[in-house]
């Protein structure tokens, strides 16, 4: 993808956004991100989701689906606090990067 490392943060806000909300699963966050025009393969998405788990910011569990197993990620009340202040962020950043809302 065109400029991962910039957008790999927004792909991972988009991410706990999600597992905020309620459970996800890898496949799931691939077709999600993908309709909001981010191409992320499962070699990329889940280690980021790994990585967010061992940092506290996700919680998994198995489950059973058909005759093999999925992992299924929801947020942490810790994740659940980093959402909120980094949503306050993306706010304060768009408004100075947004053509119209300078010194908004």
């Amino acid at each position: 993808m065109e400029h991962q490392e910039l957008l790999s943060g927004l792909i991972r806000l988009h991410v706990l956004h999600h597992a905020a909300e309620g459970d996800l699963y890898g496949h799931w966050m691939i077709a999600e991100l993908a309709h909001h025009g981010y191409k992320i393969s499962a070699g990329t998405l889940y280690p980021m989701l790994h990585a967010l788990e061992r940092k506290g910011y996700l919680e998994s569990r198995t489950e059973r689906a058909g005759c093999s197993h999925r992992r299924i990620y929801r947020a942490t009340p810790y994740g659940v606090a980093a959402l909120k202040m980094a949503k306050e962020k993306v706010r304060e950043l768009f408004r100075e990067v947004e053509p119209g809302n300078a010194g908004a």
